[in-house]
């Protein structure tokens, strides 16, 4: 529930995003992000914003069991809860999920630059997410669907290691108890500032991802792989250029991770309760010294 609800929340902003990164540096569409925000929506109506939100929706229930379940499992297998062993749980989650999460965002890349700047789509390469998977499946095999995946493995692992130990740090320093009247702001604050450090500690990375994604949209294959994006990106528009939708990134990655994190938290801490205790054993989240 929490993901979906932080899907609604930050799509928009994930569309903003994923435009800023491709866009023509030759013919700029955008002059950034909230001018970006405003073109969309007058150019392509409000829905516009909301493009490629099927693939999302539809991964979010897998992503998030296996994000949660792995970082826990994963920190019990290491035995002790230290800032090290919560950032290689963290890892370790990040790098699993990418099997879903790869195809998942190559679907929402695409979909979301389908139709650029017209109101009414005057032709619809694909009909939603799961057309456009089974699309490039039948052009361009597993390899089609799995575009993306280094990139996304270098970017996911160490992204989910800061995540997880920027909020087990947080909630420790700010001292989030289940008795604190004043618990639900604390893990909030500490959800939304998590998705803030994990965006930021590998940004660069996600702007060269969605470029491989992206590339071929038009027919045209610009890129040989990883280091000849980086190179001919760099080349052509400077180190500016792994910053392009950094700011509607950030706008989105508090609200998002808040509701996210949140949520989980105090669903933990509800089955944790006195009837439930005996049936449930210790979750990924703060485990000690805190008492959730």
């Amino acid at each position: 529930v929490s993901g979906a609800a932080g899907v609604l929340v930050g799509h928009p902003f994930d569309t903003v995003k994923v435009r800023l990164q491709v866009q023509s540096v030759e013919k700029p569409l955008y002059r950034g992000t909230f001018h970006c925000f405003q073109s969309i929506i007058k150019q392509e109506s409000v829905f516009g914003l909301y493009k490629g939100i099927g693939s999302p929706m539809m991964g979010l229930t897998f992503i998030n069991a296996l994000v949660f379940g792995v970082q826990g499992n994963t920190l019990r297998a290491l035995g002790k809860d230290t800032p090290l062993n919560q950032f290689l749980a963290g890892s370790a989650a990040g790098a699993i999920q990418c099997v879903i999460c790869c195809p998942m965002e190559l679907a929402k890349t695409r979909m979301q630059l389908q139709g650029t700047g017209e109101y009414k789509l005057k032709m619809k390469n694909y009909k939603n997410s799961l057309d456009c998977l089974i699309k490039i499946y039948r052009k361009e095999g597993l390899r089609g669907i799995n575009r993306g995946m280094v990139s996304t493995f270098i970017r996911e692992t160490p992204s989910f290691g800061f995540y997880f130990l920027t909020y087990d740090c947080m909630t420790r320093y700010l001292g989030c108890e289940a008795e604190d009247s004043y618990v639900i702001p604390k893990l909030l604050f500490s959800g939304g500032m998590s998705g803030i450090v994990s965006w930021l500690s590998t940004y660069p990375v996600d702007v060269i991802k969605s470029r491989l994604q992206a590339d071929g949209v038009g027919g045209v294959t610009q890129y040989n792989g990883i280091l000849d994006c980086i190179r001919k990106s760099y080349h052509e528009e400077g180190w500016r250029v792994f910053t392009r939708g950094l700011t509607s990134t950030l706008l989105r990655a508090f609200p998002v991770n808040a509701a996210t994190f949140a949520t989980v938290t105090v669903f933990l801490m509800y089955m944790r309760s006195e009837d439930n205790l005996r049936e449930c054993e210790p979750g990924p989240v703060i485990q000690q010294p805190s008492s959730l």
